[in-house]
């Protein structure tokens, strides 16, 4: 007879009775809304008022207890994936639940991964702010992004999030960061890799060098002056301006490096300063000046014309950190047997000597 009786008081409180839990969409995707509705169809106006809760797993949803038989979860997650049902209550306290349903939520793989740079284009320049976007345009839940540099493949760094692009810094680009880049995203469903972005590291200019070089120890009227521009740093193309007392003398580029020459034959206005000019596009570099004076013709009686062999080809001036003393010096000659390129004054230990001509000169910083 008591268990009879334990069985009447317990069925209206344990056993649905008309109610129904609807699931739309029956089939959510991770980051997607779920409508949940629980739907008394034999219920009239005229019946008493009732009191809803939905419930995941035992645990209560939303506000808990409401007068609104709807219930919306903005974004379903994988690890909402489980069991619901709803309750409704009635102002005396009786309850009725619905049936479980079991609702699934599921993942979207990962797909068309993308690597961008900012600054846009993949260039930089040396010492700028430098970042790699890793970009997914489909991919739910948690996303590990990872990025790689070069061909072999070095990991730089790797994150976990909700979201579908992810940013990897580099504060300050240098010329070893100029290289191959891809990332690499993945949410549970394997990886899925970017293409190859290459980045370039823009480098301004150094301040180039001047070689002046001339055929001959004292450069005279007629002859073909050399001049020779280059700056050890900074990125191709470079444009070299050549100049004689600030006046273009003209222009050549190098479009990979090694510097650029400018051939000059010179007549007497030739004498005076010359000075080179290099511009990458991110900033121009001026030379110092190198100064020279130049003879008149020389006398077909000449006696340097007998002299025995070799002679030299080309004999190099360089402009020097401070105008005004360079210096050339003999190859295995003593250090007071030298001549400055500004002047034409010569020891006379040199005018005995007769030696210059079997030695290339070379130029010395003091």
């Amino acid at each position: 007879m008591l268990p009879r009786l334990l069985l009447l008081i317990c069925a209206p409180l344990c056993e649905p009775a008309g109610l129904l839990l609807i699931v739309s969409p029956s089939h959510p995707t991770e980051g997607s809304p779920v409508n949940l509705t629980c739907k008394m169809p034999s219920l009239q106006s005229s019946d008493a008022q009732f009191q809803f809760c939905f419930f995941r797993d035992a645990q209560a949803l939303g506000p808990g207890w409401s007068s609104s038989p709807k219930l919306q979860i903005a974004n379903m997650w994988k690890e909402d994936s489980g069991s619901y049902w709803c309750e409704a209550q009635t102002m005396a306290s009786k309850v009725l639940r619905s049936w479980r349903s079991q609702i699934n939520v599921h993942r979207v793989p990962v797909a068309d991964v993308s690597l961008e740079t900012q600054p846009p284009g993949g260039q930089v320049m040396e010492g700028d702010r430098l970042v790699l976007i890793c970009s997914v345009a489909m991919g739910t839940g948690d996303i590990t992004f990872l990025w790689y540099k070069g061909a072999i493949g070095l990991n730089l760094q790797t994150k976990t999030q909700r979201s579908l692009t992810a940013e990897y810094e580099i504060p300050t680009a240098r010329e070893s960061d100029a290289e191959q880049y891809y990332c690499v995203a993945e949410n549970g469903y394997g990886p899925r890799p970017s293409g190859l972005v290459s980045i370039t590291v823009r480098i301004p200019v150094s301040r180039p060098i001047l070689m002046v070089r001339a055929p001959r120890a004292q450069a005279v009227v007629g002859d073909v002056l050399k001049l020779h521009c280059e700056a050890l740093r900074g990125s191709h193309p470079i444009l070299y301006w050549f100049y004689h007392e600030d006046v273009i003398l003209g222009s050549s580029s190098a479009p990979s490096g090694g510097g650029a020459s400018f051939n000059l034959s010179l007549t007497a206005e030739h004498s005076g300063n010359y000075s080179c000019e290099a511009n990458n596009g991110l900033g121009a570099q001026r030379s110092e000046e190198v100064t020279l004076n130049f003879t008149g013709r020389r006398s077909t009686r000449d006696p340097l014309r007998s002299l025995p062999s070799p002679v030299p080809q080309e004999f190099p001036y360089l402009n020097s950190p401070t105008p005004g003393q360079l210096q050339r010096t003999y190859e295995n000659e003593p250090r007071e047997q030298s001549v400055a390129v500004h002047g034409r004054q010569q020891h006379s230990s040199e005018q005995k000597a007769q030696k210059p001509w079997g030695h290339i000169w070379r130029t010395r910083f003091p």
